[in-house]
Parts: C-alpha cells; structure tokens; sequence
C-alpha cells in the first residue's frame, strides 16, 4: 500500500511558476530514501503522473518515497528556465515532502526526465548531495544529428500541421496531456526542429550548457536502462552515455523507446528490481 500527498507551491522568478508536486509514500514502513522523480515528454508534453501503478508500488514497497515534479512545457518555455526549475525543485525536496533531511537522495527521470536529472545532477547550482542518478532512455545529446533532423520513425506517422500544435499558445504550462500535446512532439521530430523549440541562442552555448558534452563526471553512481530497439533516443546515445560515465547498466532488446510502460513483461519487472539494487546499494 502506498500514501499519495499532492502538493502545490508558488514561486516568483522568471516565469511566476505555480506548481504541484505528488509524493508516493510507503503506508506502512519508515522511508528509507526520497527519490526525486522527473517525466518525460520531450520537455513538449506530459505530466508527474505518468509512472505506471507498477513502478511506484514496487519502489514504495521498499520503503522509497517518490516525489513527482512537474515543469514548465517547451516551447513557451526554454531549457534555461526549464532546467532552472527542476534544479530549484530538488535543491527543495525535503522542505516540500517534510521528509528527514538526511535521507537518501536520488534523482529519476525516463526520457527527456533523465536528461533534465543528468543536467541537474552536473549543474553547481544544485546544492543537495545526490546518492545516484537514475536514467531511464535518457540521454545528454552527445551524439550529432538524431535529434534536428527528421525522425525515420516519426516520418511514418501521419504528417502533423504546425496548426495543429502548441507552438503557437502564448500560456506557459505545466502539465501538457498526451491527447493535446504530443502532436507538438510528433511535429518537432517529424520536422527536425526539436531543438528550435527548446532552445534560443548560439548552438555553441547549446552544447556547452545544455548538453553533457562538456561533463567530464557526474557526482554521484549513474543506474542507465535503454532499449537496444528505442524509435526515440537512439541506442548509440546510450553507448556514449555508457563509455562517458561507466554507468550500472540495464539492456533491453524491444523495438520501443518507454518500454517499461508495458508492464506485463518480465524486462519491466527486471528493469525496477535493478533499479531497487542500484538504490539499496547506493543509500
């Protein structure tokens, strides 16, 4: 059994955030570590409340907090003041969940959640010790090319108008439902202009401050799981990911980028009992 607490905060920077936070408690143990959790969507869509009923039952099984952190969506909003909320996020983690200070702490994202937790685990503005980042298809645009250009996968689909995307909203938000938003995700791969959407300014500062190029280590153990068959995230990412950092490693072969979302199969079952090593080993 697990206890879920919803949190909602404002704060005044750049772009006035207003933001809600859920936190998955174990009902009936002590917590033995806050894993501060990020979700993916391309940094275009998605929400906090995306992890499978699977996941956060086995982690809080064990004892594990979660905390879910939602962020501000691309395009409206930019890396800088994307990556400076998650970091800001973090760096306040035990004030928001009132949990012990001395805990465990452990950053978790999948997809474009794992790159943000890569970047904010490297950034000198996060003030908390990390025990490990956890990254699930994550990656940290170390490769050339995959990510501004045309997607071979996303070209299949059918062809999605900039009419029919958000490019054009005016309203930052945080929480981007998959029915409303991911149409911007299909355009952006389907046309290669991903990184337009996310970034503004000299591709020079791009790879220096928002990508792990220029990360020579991360400061705490890495736990890195991907699929040799990922549509999204090419797996040579997850090669350069690997030979950079010396991560623990988890290797599935199905043609799928989140495939832990089907969580009938064994890999997933797999996938979180290693997860659940990497934490116990690391705490």
């Amino acid at each position: 059994m697990l206890d879920v607490k919803n949190i909602a905060v404002s704060k005044e920077n750049s772009i006035n955030s207003s933001r809600r936070f859920t936190l998955y408690c174990p009902s009936d143990s002590s917590i033995r570590a806050l894993i501060v959790y990020i979700h993916g969507g391309g940094l275009l869509c998605g929400n906090a409340k995306d992890l499978p009923e699977l996941h956060k039952e086995k982690l809080t099984d064990e004892g594990y907090a979660i905390l879910a952190i939602d962020y501000p969506l691309a395009p409206q909003a930019k890396i800088d003041d994307i990556l400076e909320d998650i970091i800001d996020s973090i760096n306040n983690c035990f004030e928001l969940t009132e949990l012990r200070s001395d805990l465990p702490l452990f950053v978790w994202g999948r997809s474009a959640g794992a790159y943000l937790a890569l970047l904010a685990s490297a950034s000198d503005k996060l003030h908390l010790k990390l025990n490990g980042i956890i990254s699930y298809y994550g990656y940290g645009f170390l490769c050339d090319s995959w990510y501004d250009t045309p997607s071979p996968h996303y070209v299949n689909l059918p062809i999605v108008e900039e009419g029919s995307t958000k490019i054009h909203d005016k309203e930052i938000v945080y929480r981007g439902d998959i029915a409303n938003y991911f149409s911007t995700y299909i355009y952006a791969r389907q046309t290669g202009k991903w990184k337009d959407l996310i970034y503004e300014g000299r591709d020079k500062y791009f790879f220096l401050l928002y990508t792990l190029r220029a990360v020579d280590s991360l400061p705490a153990p890495l736990f890195a799981a991907h699929s040799t068959g990922d549509t999204d995230v090419p797996y040579s990412e997850f090669i350069s990911l690997c030979n950079k950092y010396h991560p623990d490693k988890f290797v599935a072969s199905i043609p799928e980028h989140d495939f832990d979302r089907n969580t009938n199969e064994p890999e997933t079952v797999e996938l979180l009992n290693k997860t659940i090593t990497f934490i116990s080993n690391n705490s």
